[in-house]
């Protein structure tokens, strides 16, 4: 079976533990129901994004350009970057 591919959709930009939440720069699209990888120095994390927000609104997508905030099954840092799993 072939690798999956990844495509870079942004980075990073803070991280809520308490939450479990994390906000990304992105530099690509992001919707509800994609699949993410998130890579850093100590950070490898692979999950579906199940909700995301911009400014603080529930949305289905979000678009390059924009901070969205998703939550996230394990603890990230700044910088980490985002990827999306593309079939």
């Amino acid at each position: 079976m072939p690798e999956p591919k990844m495509e870079e959709v942004g980075r990073i930009a803070g991280f809520f533990a308490h939450v479990s939440a994390a906000i990304v720069e992105l530099t690509a699209a992001l919707k509800v129901g994609d699949t993410i990888y998130i890579k850093g120095h100590t950070t490898d994390l692979q999950q579906q994004v199940d909700s995301l927000q911009v400014d603080h609104v529930s949305v289905q997508e979000a678009r390059s350009g924009q901070s969205a905030g998703l939550q996230v099954t394990g603890r990230c840092r700044k910088h980490d970057v985002v990827y999306k799993l593309v079939a």
